[in-house]
């Protein structure tokens, strides 16, 4: 294994505490001791304790079968190096690829990671007298619900281990990776559909993928048909590369403004758009943010739910400068959408209107300061409470996607009316409520 692992150039950049490296110098240092009785109890704990991080990545990601194989497709799927980055972008013509010096490096590092993936534990399992990797590449995993577990990297990684053992040697190796780059793209960007900002004790700035999204289509949110379209047709022009705007969904709570930007993010994450979540005490890392994925393949909307701000929060000044207005310009794979319940997003009173304001001169400046933040979204989508009609047709329609729910149209209204009183009124989320209230007590 560590003649495999030594060779690799472009790919050598994989972390020193992977389990790859780990198990390598394990394995090294155990074909370079003549006394392999006396140190042996040591080297089992070593390598035991390699195998139980190959056990929880596979349960992560829910990888089954072959987790060596996986485990080597995942790292592969991964590693972002000059050559993984490009092929998202352009790809590999196959009929040209040994024309480039980058090509040929490469795939010597593919021949390597080619017995890495049929590598043959037998010897070190007989020397050490222990059996586990026997069981690692042959391994039946406890059924488990789809939601304890990352699916999205997932099905590309078991795709791509499926692929990679079909390959007949290195060579096939990197058409399969390389494909598989272009396809799907690389790394936490090429797996993931959405993130959020995290900060590290060391006080950087990371993108962190959120594990868990939901699957909600548009056709789930019953209504709102033409808010829907002016999303949906901003969100096309973006993903297809051309000119689109900022989009500001407000209104009333419990309409689903929310829900149609993760609608939409599912809609279109098979062609490339990614979703960064993100706080108004985070605004100031916005910068940061747009420089580590300007250069990507992908088209990535900054998502900011329920955004509003009081008199003295100033951390809006951050998001207009973004927007428009600072001396970088907003890269063209990069949108803002925001949430509100506020159509200015920023707090207004009676004396920022009055002629008679007190302790400001120039009160029409202020005005304009508070508007300008809302201005700078060319889209601007209202979503207003439904109509007492409205809701039942949203009631009606969630009912219609649980058949277990036996209540005839008449009884299903009265009770939804009844609960609306209760609980705040006509909304999407208190028809919502209503529903899973409903299929809680099996009415």
């Amino acid at each position: 294994m560590y003649r495999h692992v030594s060779r690799l150039i472009m790919y050598g950049n994989i972390s020193r505490d992977s389990v790859l490296m780990k198990l390598s110098g394990i394995f090294k240092k155990i074909s370079e001791d003549s006394g392999i009785a006396a140190g042996r109890e040591s080297y089992v704990r070593e390598m035991y304790d390699q195998v139980y991080r190959l056990l929880d990545i596979a349960t992560r990601y829910g990888f089954d079968n072959n987790l060596w194989q996986c485990y080597i497709a995942y790292l592969l799927a991964v590693n972002e190096n000059p050559f993984s980055v490009i092929c998202e972008k352009v790809g590999v013509d196959h009929e040209k690829e040994d024309a480039a010096s980058v090509n040929r490096i490469v795939k010597q590092d593919m021949q390597c990671f080619y017995h890495l993936f049929h590598y043959d534990f037998s010897e070190v399992e007989a020397l050490l007298e222990v059996e586990c990797f026997s069981i690692l590449t042959d391994y039946h995993s406890m059924a488990k619900d789809e939601n304890t577990y990352n699916k999205s990297v997932s099905a590309k990684v078991k795709e791509l281990a499926k692929e990679l053992s079909e390959a007949p040697d290195g060579d096939g190796f990197f058409r399969v990776l390389t494909d598989f780059y272009k396809k799907y793209g690389v790394g936490r960007f090429g797996l993931n559909k959405a993130f959020r900002v995290k900060h590290e004790k060391s006080g950087e700035m990371v993108l962190a993928p959120i594990t868990h999204t939901s699957d909600v289509a548009l056709s789930h949110l019953v209504g709102y048909e033409i808010q829907k379209q002016k999303l949906i047709d901003n969100t096309e022009a973006f993903v297809e590369g051309r000119k689109a705007n900022n989009c500001l969904l407000f209104g009333d709570s419990g309409t689903g403004k929310s829900t149609c930007i993760k609608a939409v993010l599912n809609q279109y994450y098979d062609r490339g758009l990614r979703l960064i979540e993100i706080y108004k005490h985070q605004l100031q890392d916005l910068s940061s943010i747009i420089e580590q994925v300007k250069n990507r393949n992908y088209r990535f909307i900054i998502y900011m739910d329920d955004l509003s701000f009081e008199e003295f929060e100033i951390e809006y000044k951050y998001l207009k400068a973004v927007i428009e207005g600072g001396m970088e310009v907003r890269p063209d794979n990069v949108l803002i959408y925001a949430t509100s319940n506020r159509r200015h997003l920023i707090r207004e009173t009676w004396s920022d209107r009055s002629d008679m304001s007190k302790d400001e001169l120039h009160h029409s400046d202020t005005m304009q300061e508070k508007l300008s933040l809302a201005a700078r979204f060319g889209v601007t989508i209202n979503f207003s409470s439904p109509s007492k009609k409205e809701f039942e047709e949203i009631v009606l329609g969630l009912a219609a996607e649980h058949p277990d729910i036996r209540l005839t149209n008449e009884e299903l209204l009265m009770k939804a009316n009844a609960w609306s009183v209760r609980n705040g009124g006509y909304s999407g989320r208190v028809a919502e409520q209503f529903i899973i209230y409903l299929k809680s007590v099996k009415a």
